[in-house]
């Protein structure tokens, strides 16, 4: 065996625990999101999207690359470009809509589809092949993800809702084709990311003044949770995630994500924004439970 090829599945390996850097970050999400109660969704979006561009900004010149190498990574392939605004803008969108248009349970649990379409979505990328206890993982985490947001209240589907239904599912669809495309551009450096959330705060601050009204935060703690967001789960979390998706396994990454609203919940309830409840534990059992199983690939590395 050549060095190369030993060290091929190190560097897998490695690229797949930082992505799931972004899964302990997007945990975070809900529970900084609740306490920002004086911000409209849009308007959050674009602080903290733009928080997240003008980071990357930093670090890029910090590091040395200077006014022109921080113009390059602007310098995208229209493809590149097309599918970064896509992901990131186009993801956030629809949510928002899908919150809007659906009741919050329904709609979150839709949205959650999205971890298994990226492991039946991987299929498609060259070299890489679904078995038997990918599958079962990725189902074992939805059920987990159905038991833990059905115990938050009554869960009905009312065909009343069917728009906000098909928002919901078009965010699921937009994130994880995004997620496995983004293999297709292994050559575009992660850094492009900086790029794309630039782009995705100029939008959103285009949507926040259209549709609405200006909301300041009202405390200190407002905005220590705004500036919290765009560094971890709408900054750091979208690198983390890219350099995963392109260079480590997707499908364990795709399993290991419905881990997400399961560490989101357990952080509500650690600071008191929830209760341990039975359902909570079996929804643990399961998440874990497919975490473990569909991460078979990944354990045996």
């Amino acid at each position: 065996m050549t060095a190369t090829a030993s060290h091929a599945p190190a560097a897998r390996l490695r690229a797949t625990l930082i992505g799931t850097i972004a899964i302990w970050l997007w945990a975070s999400l809900a529970l900084f999101t609740t306490l920002t109660p004086s911000v409209p969704a849009l308007q959050l979006t674009a602080m903290t999207f733009t928080l997240s561009a003008v980071a990357a900004i930093v670090l890029w010149l910090l590091r040395g690359d200077g006014i022109k190498g921080v113009a390059r990574h602007f310098s995208l392939s229209p493809a590149a470009w097309a599918l970064g605004v896509f992901g990131l803008f186009g993801y956030h969108a629809l949510y928002f809509l899908a919150l809007k248009l659906a009741p919050p349970l329904e709609a979150s649990l839709i949205n959650y589809l999205w971890p298994l379409l990226i492991v039946l979505f991987s299929a498609l990328l060259p070299g890489e092949k679904l078995r038997w206890f990918h599958l079962a993982g990725a189902a074992l985490g939805l059920g987990g993800t159905v038991i833990l947001i059905a115990g938050k209240g009554e869960l009905g589907f009312d065909w009343r809702y069917a728009a906000g239904y098909a928002a919901a599912f078009a965010c699921a669809f937009t994130w994880s084709s995004y997620s496995v495309l983004s293999r297709r551009f292994a050559a575009v450096p992660t850094d492009a990311v900086g790029a794309f959330c630039a782009a995705t705060a100029l939008l959103s601050w285009l949507g926040h003044f259209a549709f609405e009204t200006t909301g300041l935060p009202a405390s200190t703690g407002e905005w220590a949770a705004i500036i919290a967001l765009g560094l971890g789960p709408v900054g750091l979390a979208f690198f983390c995630w890219d350099h995963g998706m392109k260079r480590g396994d997707v499908r364990a990454l795709g399993t290991m994500a419905y881990a997400a609203p399961l560490l989101s919940t357990l952080l509500l309830i650690a600071f008191g924004q929830g209760a341990l409840t039975l359902p909570v534990l079996l929804a643990c059992a399961l998440i874990v439970g497919g975490a473990v199983l569909g991460s078979g690939d990944l354990r045996r590395r």
